[in-house]
C-alpha cells in the first residue's frame, strides 16, 4: 500500500477526478454555513441515487410513495432549526462561522453537552420519538471527529475536514456497520460479501461488498462505513472505515418492504397513523466497485486500529446519549396513549390496571434518568467532554428490555380493545352500519366511535402492525448483541478499576470478623455458645 501521508495532503477531487479548490461556501461562508430547510433538503435528495424497491428502480424518493411522508417528516427537523422559537434550543454557532445543531459540534463544557441533548430531545419530539436515525444520529459520531481527530491519524485531516463539512449544511448521515448475516462461522478475510478493498489507485481506494441495515440511508446524504464490535479482522484490505456520498457511482441500496407504501395502499393516516409517515426504511448497502477518494478515509490498512475502532472513537457513548434521549421522548407519547387507552375501555381506575400504568411510567423515567446521568457526566475525553462509558452501557444493557415489556403490559390491560375495531375508515362512510359503529363502539370517557377507533388504530401501530413488530426489535437490538453489552460492562468496571474497587469494598466488610469473632473494636461479642441454650448432652 502507498504511504497514506501523502493521500491526505492532496487537493480534494470531485467524483470526475478533477482538482477542486475549497470555495468560500466550504470553508467559512456564513450566508451557506447553515443547515438546509425543509424544501432544500427534499431538492437535494433528487441526485440520481440508485434505490431499489419491489423490484424497481426509484426515480425520485422524495415522491415515491415509499418514502415520501418520511422525507418530509425529515423535512420538518430541518425548518425546525430555522425557527426562531426554536433555534436557540437546536442550533449553535458552528466551525464554520455560521450555525448547525448543537449535537454536531464538540461540547467543551458539562452544559454544553446538557444543551446538546436538548436538542436532540427537542428534535425527537418533532417526531413523536419514531425516527432514531434522525440527521443528529450521527452527529453522536461526526463531532467525535473534531475531539478526538488524533485517532485518525495519518488520516487526521480528513477527520477535521468532515468534522467541519458535516456543519456546512447539517448534511444528513447514515452509517452501515454491521456485516451480512451470511457465513459469519467464517473468517472475514475468506467472506465474499464483507466490505473490502480490491484495489488502489491514485485517486482513492475501490471497494466491493455489503452492509446491513443502512436504516434512514434512502434519505441521506452521506453513509459513515465501518465495523463494530465483531470477530477481529487480520487482513488489511477488510480495514477500511469511510464517507461515501448516497449517490455514489456504484452505491446500490436494495429497501426492505415499506410500511410507508402499504399504508398507503390499505388505508392511509387513520388506519396506519405511524406507518404512514414514520417508517425509516432499512436497506442493504451494495458497494460494486465504489472508489472512495483518499480524502474521504479515515482507516485503512492498520488491523490493530481498524479493531480497535468502537472504543477508541469514542463514538458508542454519545450515540447511547442519543438513544436514551430519544427512546425516552417515545415514551412520553406512548405513556400517553396507553393512559388514554385506559381511559377509552373504562378500566383506567382498576388496581392491578394502574400498577402497571405505573410500571411503564417508571419505565420511562429510568430511560430519562440515564438520559440525563449522560448528559450531565463531566468526563474529560480527548478535546471535549464525553458522557460517561458505565453509564452509556447501562443503558446498552437495559434500554433493550424497556420496549418488550411495555408492548406485554399494554396487550394485558388494553387487551381485546386493541382489536375490538372495526376493519377501515371506509366503514364510517357506510349508512347501514354507522349507526352500530357509533353506538357499540364508543369509549367509555365519552368519545366517539371515531375518537375511539382512532386512539386504538394508533395503539395498534405503534405496538401490533408490522410496523410497530419492526420498531420492537429496532428497540431490541439498537445497541447489538445483549451480550456484547454486559461484556462491555465488566471490561468497563474492570479497566477503571472499579471492580478492584468493588471487590476492596467487600475485604473491608469481610476483614471485620474472623472465625473467632470480631477483629474491631467497637463491636461487641460473640457470646459463649453455652448461653444459646444447647441441651446438655444426656447420658
Amino acid at each position: 500500500m502507498n504511504e497514506p501521508e501523502s493521500r491526505i495532503t492532496r487537493p480534494l477531487m470531485n467524483e470526475s477526478g478533477s482538482q477542486t479548490t475549497p470555495s468560500s461556501e466550504q470553508t467559512s461562508g456564513s450566508e451557506i454555513a447553515r443547515p438546509y430547510t425543509g424544501a432544500e433538503f427534499l431538492d437535494s435528495l433528487d441526485d440520481g441515487r440508485e434505490v431499489w424497491i419491489y423490484g424497481k428502480r426509484v426515480n425520485s424518493v422524495t415522491e415515491h410513495p415509499a418514502f415520501r411522508n418520511a422525507a418530509r417528516m425529515i423535512a420538518r427537523l430541518y425548518d425546525a432549526m430555522h425557527d426562531p422559537a426554536r433555534r436557540d434550543v437546536l442550533t449553535q454557532a458552528s466551525v464554520l462561522g455560521g450555525f448547525t445543531h448543537r449535537f454536531y459540534v464538540a461540547p467543551r463544557s458539562v452544559e454544553d453537552q446538557v444543551r446538546s441533548r436538548d436538542a436532540i430531545a427537542e428534535w425527537a419530539r418533532i417526531t413523536y420519538g419514531w425516527m432514531g436515525r434522525s440527521p443528529d444520529f450521527m452527529a453522536s459520531w461526526l463531532a467525535t471527529l473534531g475531539g478526538n481527530a488524533e485517532f485518525y491519524a495519518p488520516y487526521d485531516a480528513n477527520a477535521r475536514h468532515w468534522y467541519a463539512e458535516a456543519q456546512r449544511r447539517t448534511a444528513f448521515f447514515a452509517h452501515a456497520i454491521i456485516d451480512p448475516p451470511i457465513d459469519r462461522n467464517r473468517a472475514a478475510e475468506k467472506n465474499d460479501v464483507f466490505v473490502r478493498v480490491v484495489k488502489e489507485t491514485d485517486r482513492g481506494i475501490v471497494v466491493t461488498g455489503a452492509k446491513v441495515v443502512a436504516t434512514g440511508a434512502v434519505l441521506s446524504h452521506y453513509t459513515f462505513v465501518a465495523r463494530f464490535g465483531q470477530t477481529p479482522l487480520a487482513d488489511p484490505a477488510c480495514t477500511p472505515i469511510f464517507i461515501v456520498p448516497t449517490n455514489a457511482p456504484g452505491v446500490k441500496l436494495i429497501c426492505r418492504t415499506s410500511n410507508e407504501q402499504r399504508a398507503a395502499v390499505l388505508g392511509g393516516p387513520f388506519d396506519y397513523p405511524l406507518s404512514s409517515r414514520m417508517d425509516e426504511n432499512d436497506a442493504i448497502i451494495v458497494f460494486d466497485q465504489v472508489l472512495v477518494p483518499w480524502e474521504n478515509v479515515f482507516m485503512y490498512g492498520d488491523v490493530q486500529k481498524a479493531n480497535g475502532f468502537g472504543p477508541g472513537s469514542g463514538m458508542r457513548e454519545r450515540s447511547l446519549l442519543h438513544a436514551s434521549t430519544r427512546f425516552a421522548t417515545k415514551l412520553d407519547f406512548i405513556c400517553g396513549l396507553l393512559a388514554k387507552a385506559l381511559a377509552l375501555t373504562g378500566a383506567d381506575e382498576f388496581h392491578g390496571v394502574k400498577v402497571r400504568m405505573g410500571e411503564v411510567i417508571s419505565w420511562r423515567n429510568l430511560c430519562w434518568a440515564l438520559s440525563d446521568a449522560l448528559a450531565k457526566s463531566a468526563v474529560s475525553w480527548k478535546h471535549m467532554v464525553h458522557p460517561d462509558p458505565a453509564l452509556a452501557v447501562a443503558y446498552q444493557t437495559f434500554g433493550p428490555e424497556v420496549m418488550p415489556a411495555v408492548k406485554n403490559i399494554i396487550e394485558k390491560v388494553v387487551a381485546s380493545g386493541l382489536i375490538y375495531l372495526n376493519s377501515h375508515s371506509s366503514d364510517f362512510d357506510a349508512p347501514e352500519i354507522r349507526p352500530y359503529l357509533d353506538r357499540y363502539v364508543r369509549g367509555s370517557d365519552g368519545s366517539s366511535a371515531i375518537e375511539r377507533v382512532k386512539l386504538m388504530k394508533l395503539l395498534w401501530d405503534a405496538i401490533g402492525s408490522e410496523f410497530g413488530a419492526r420498531h420492537e426489535l429496532y428497540e431490541m437490538n439498537y445497541a447489538g448483541s445483549s451480550d456484547h453489552a454486559r461484556l462491555s460492562a465488566l471490561a468497563i468496571a474492570t479497566r477503571l478499576g472499579d471492580l478492584d474497587r468493588f471487590k476492596r469494598y467487600a475485604d473491608q466488610y469481610m476483614d471485620e470478623y474472623d472465625l473467632h469473632g470480631w477483629t474491631v473494636d467497637d463491636m461487641i461479642g460473640p457470646e459463649d455458645i453455652s448461653v444459646l441454650g444447647n441441651r446438655p448432652a444426656t447420658s
